[in-house]
């Protein structure tokens, strides 16, 4: 009798445990889909492999370490946000959750989703023909705010960005069938979705998020442009750049007087941690200054960040540091509020974004100033930013000792 008991005790627990292991959520490809205002779907695509997955946005990986399951429960860590998308694991094939901001007062209630593995296709897996195209570039205005709009369409697929004068709208992706289109991006900060139609060269939309919906309009115009990034905030005339910041993780006081900086081309950006461009900006940095900082050339981060707290700061940028492996200079400069911003350095006219950047010369004088930021979700404008970027750098270099000037307009 003992022997029947414990077999058969032996027997469920076997059951117990594969049943365990076929509620672990299936490796590969997942579509998913945020419920945003007006109850409609913004979907968006992930890879999970074990511990890690990478959200996917046209040809953006945006990676997620340390995904834990407890239980039924899984949860997808979007550090350098202080995010996480928690959701429950319905079987092996299936979730349902809601992506939150932690450390938020109120708490954030979340943004419902429901993700099913298996599926690759973002709006709809057998789209329907275009007859309309939105390949190309637009004069839009989102809401108040005025873009440029750059897409690429191939049959029914279509990918791009809008330009601001504040950064770009990063990775979206979407469809177009028949006269209408659709877009979406999630890259860890809040979902959006976009829906319009296309008539000959016009175009009408709504940017809808998890608050609500903006307005779009768009006119095809293959010279649309932005206002120059280099005239939108200017120093003033007299006033010297100074600044005595603590360090965002050590607290030590640091100036742009300090004997590291004398002589030496220094680079000096607005960001947050918080800030998808600044994210975009710092991807572009990290690695530049690790290439080039033998030349003589410095880079200073100034964080504005959510809370006022140096503690809080701390923590996010240390996420922001390890995630892009950062090893110039981040000092904590408070509140992110441009005007704030604008009053730690009155030697600039505005600040009208972040990021800021400010090209300072061996002299210690500002040379030049970019407002925002076009990172490689805008293709070619990033390119030309970067090679634009490395001559300016190239010029204060070579200039030693006698004063550099570049022009305002950057070309």
């Amino acid at each position: 009798m003992k022997k029947i008991i414990t077999f058969a005790t032996l027997g469920l627990l076997l059951a117990g445990a594969t049943a365990q292991a076929q509620n672990k959520p299936q490796d590969g490809f997942w579509r998913g889909a945020f419920t945003v205002s007006g109850g409609q779907e913004a979907p968006f695509n992930f890879e999970l492999k074990g511990q890690t997955a990478w959200l996917l946005n046209g040809s953006e990986r945006f990676e997620l370490k340390g995904v834990t399951q407890k239980g039924d429960s899984l949860f997808f860590p979007v550090d350098v946000y202080d995010a996480v998308l928690a959701a429950k694991l319905e079987n092996a094939k299936t979730l349902s959750g809601v992506f939150k901001r932690l450390n938020t007062t109120p708490a954030d209630a979340g943004i419902p989703f429901r993700a099913e593995q298996g599926k690759r296709y973002r709006f709809v897996e057998k789209p329907a023909a275009a007859s309309v195209s939105l390949q190309g570039k637009w004069d839009v205005t989102i809401g108040n705010t005025k873009t440029v709009g750059v897409f690429s369409q191939s049959g029914s697929k279509v990918t791009g960005t809008f330009l601001a004068t504040t950064g770009d709208y990063r990775y979206l992706e979407g469809v177009v069938q028949g006269d209408e289109f659709a877009l979406s991006a999630f890259s860890g900060s809040s979902p959006s979705l976009i829906r319009g139609k296309i008539s000959g060269n016009e175009l009408t939309a709504e940017w809808i998020n998890a608050r609500g919906a903006q307005p779009i309009k768009g006119t095809r115009n293959a010279q649309a442009v932005l206002p120059d990034a280099y005239t939108l905030t200017k120093p003033k005339e007299g006033v010297p750049l100074a600044f005595t910041l603590p360090d965002a993780f050590t607290g030590k006081p640091v100036s742009l007087n300090d004997p590291k900086f004398k002589g030496k081309v220094v680079i000096v950006t607005l960001l947050g941690s918080w800030c998808p461009n600044c994210l975009d900006e710092a991807a572009f940095l990290a690695p530049w200054y690790q290439a080039n900082r033998q030349r003589g050339v410095e880079v200073i981060g100034l964080a504005f960040e959510r809370k006022n707290d140096p503690a809080f700061a701390k923590t996010r940028l240390e996420a922001l540091k390890n995630r892009i492996g950062i090893e110039y200079d981040i000092l904590f400069a408070g509140q992110a509020d441009k005007k704030f911003a604008a009053s730690v350095l009155p030697a600039l006219s505005e600040v009208v974004a972040f990021p800021t950047t400010i090209y300072i010369n061996r002299q210690g004088e500002i040379a030049k100033i970019h407002t925002g930021y076009s990172g490689p979700a805008t293709g070619a404008y990033y390119e030309e930013f970067v090679k634009e970027f490395n001559a300016d750098i190239d010029q204060l270099l070579k200039e030693e000792p006698a004063k550099v000037s570049i022009k305002a307009s950057g070309k």
